[in-house]
């Protein structure tokens, strides 16, 4: 019933804090990412070695784009990296698989690279040139994107950290030596070569750990989010007068520019009507990035804290408590027993999930550092993927029986149960509600099927109570309604 690493070899967790290594699940991802900025901004030598040396890959990468064409080969060469799925980390919501970085990412980071880097190594604004910058100009380059493309880049060092730590903590049947490919880039033939280390191998496949402090949840320290929504404090840092004057009414006429009702009072602007007059304006005044990175750059100390209270926020929920919550049931309960059905056991784990999440302080998984939900389906996945362990079922996410995918399928032998889950904002609630798993169920032979609710305010609770009682379910067990708001939870002291 080996959940996390730790569990898996039989090592103390302590041993993994103390070298600073998180303690990765083998049986899901956990939600979280390599934030490049935490190597730059990093008081450890190594960590900025390895940011610098992104940057020197990058302007690599830039140098080919500025000489000429580059055929489909070298592009897919450069560019294009599997996700490193043996670190463990990310939002696969089964196993550890990911989609990586193919062709549109390759087109798009290529296409921008003179506009991103044109002057490295002569800034002046900016302290350093930084890889987040691809996300605040091109459309097509997001948070995913930046945290694999860093990965590859540094997983000839992720692999030594791990094999150093294999080395004095596991026993040698353990480990093995393993070839793992594209680990190292030779600039002299501009192609990326394999390297052989020793590390650890779990259920066939080697495992590669990341150290805590490179780590973050939700979006990097530089993003494209932040950059909006905090735009209107950026060109106060601009010294120079006549430009600050320029963007500040640049950005004015834009949101006047608003249309407008006849005798009427014009409103006050939306947030999307000042995020679009935002993006007008750092059309009209690139520079603008930079001095918004500049600020982040002089509030670097800010980064490691935040991401280090997230870190631990995820280590407390999907580690800590559910080490203890195996511990408590193995001890306890029958929780484990193969005479369950799958059924059964699907209510179970979902009961728990809804108690951790109601009583337990989970609920905060589901808000950002401003206390604003992030209403994501997946991140529901997520976690109900983590209450499976020890289970003697078949427990699938995303599968298809023929008529589009359910988000998870339980079974044992011939016996099946679905399971699928839904935000309560979603505007086609009622309609899943009375079709979608009685379809998926008829499409897989499943006799049976759950349906999942997460509600984040009082008026969204409303809403599934009216669209439950019109459908004649208000009292139906097979309906799970969670409760994941905020004002209604025990304080952090009484649900830890």
């Amino acid at each position: 019933m080996a959940t996390f690493i730790s569990d898996y070899f039989g090592v103390d967790a302590e041993v993994f804090e103390d070298y600073g290594a998180l303690n990765i699940s083998v049986v899901n991802d956990l939600p979280l990412f390599i934030d490049p900025f935490l190597l730059f901004h990093s008081d450890r030598p190594e960590y900025v070695e390895l940011h610098e040396a992104i940057i020197n890959y990058l302007v690599f990468l830039r140098d080919r784009a500025a000489a000429g064409p580059v055929n489909e080969g070298e592009l897919r060469n450069w560019y294009c990296f599997k996700e490193v799925k043996q670190n463990w980390l990310g939002f696969s919501v089964s196993g550890n698989g990911g989609a990586g970085l193919g062709m549109e990412f390759a087109r798009n980071l290529h296409a921008n690279l003179n506009v991103i880097f044109p002057n490295f190594g002569q800034e002046q604004i900016t302290e350093s040139s930084h890889l987040e910058k691809v996300c605040l100009v091109s459309d097509g380059v997001g948070r995913d994107n930046i945290s694999d493309f860093t990965t590859n880049l540094i997983k000839d060092f992720l692999c030594k950290y791990t094999q150093t730590f294999a080395a004095a903590h596991l026993p040698p049947e353990a480990v093995r030596e393993v070839w793992v490919e594209r680990a190292r880039f030779n600039y002299d033939t501009e192609a990326w070569s394999r390297a052989k280390y020793r590390l650890p191998v779990v259920n066939g496949d080697y495992v590669i750990l990341t150290p805590k402090d490179m780590l973050t949840r939700d979006e990097n320290w530089i993003n494209k989010e932040d950059l909006i929504d905090g735009f209107e404090n950026i060109p106060t840092a601009i010294p120079d007068v006549q430009l600050r004057s320029s963007v500040f009414n640049y950005f004015e006429t834009a949101l006047k520019r608003r249309p407008k009702q006849p005798g009427k009072k014009q409103p006050e602007p939306t947030q999307k009507e000042r995020a679009q007059a935002a993006v007008a304006t750092m059309r009209q005044f690139p520079e603008i990035i930079d001095y918004y990175i500049r600020l982040k750059e002089q509030n670097g100390d800010n980064a490691s804290d935040v991401s280090a209270e997230k870190v631990m926020a995820i280590e407390y929920m999907f580690i800590e408590q559910l080490r203890a919550l195996q511990a408590s049931l193995v001890a306890n309960t029958k929780f484990y027993e193969i005479g369950k059905s799958t059924y059964e056991e699907a209510h179970a784990r979902l009961a728990y999930l809804k108690d951790v999440i109601e009583n337990k302080g989970g609920h905060r998984f589901f808000y950002n550092d401003k206390g604003v939900p992030i209403e994501r389906e997946k991140d529901l996945h997520v976690l109900y993927r983590l209450v499976w362990f020890g289970t003697p079922s078949d427990f699938g996410a995303e599968a298809n029986d023929g008529r589009g995918p359910v988000d998870f399928k339980i079974s044992r032998g011939t016996e099946k149960t679905l399971v699928e889950m839904k935000l309560a904002k979603n505007t086609k609630l009622a309609k899943n509600l009375q079709n979608q798993v009685e379809i998926y169920q008829k499409a897989s032979d499943a006799k049976t099927g759950i349906k999942a609710i997460i509600y984040f305010t009082t008026s969204e609770l409303a809403k599934v109570r009216g669209i439950l009682k019109d459908l004649k379910l208000t009292n139906s067990p097979d309906v799970v309604l969670i409760d994941a708001r905020r004002d209604n939870k025990p304080s952090a002291s009484k649900a830890a």
